[in-house]
């Protein structure tokens, strides 16, 4: 069985004890999420978003992050311009604990 969730924009296939990262969620380590899922998978049993409504997933919250540095580069040719700057996304690591119906 696995589900699709929505966290901060983006959407993750998640089954039960996967480890996922999402957008930072501002929880503290330990604490408990959940999500209503937008499609739920059983085999051949399929429940898309109005029906996937009786279902919650649920995680835990196991701590956070930041990714790797993304660098922005800018430059405008024959202007002598260039500008170089980083970027580190953070990030909330949650373990599924289970996809639940009711």
């Amino acid at each position: 069985m696995y589900a699709i969730i929505e966290s901060g924009g983006k959407q993750h296939r998640v089954t039960a004890g996967d480890k996922i990262k999402v957008e930072l969620l501002h929880q503290e380590e330990g604490s408990e999420v959940s999500w209503t899922p937008l499609l739920v998978v059983d085999g051949d049993k399929v429940w898309a978003t109005g029906d996937s409504g009786a279902f919650t997933v649920t995680g835990k919250v196991v701590g956070e992050g930041k990714l790797r540095k993304v660098l922005v580069f800018h430059k405008k040719r024959r202007k002598q311009y260039k500008k170089i700057y980083g970027h580190r996304q953070p990030y909330t690591q949650v373990e599924i604990l289970s996809i639940a119906k009711g």
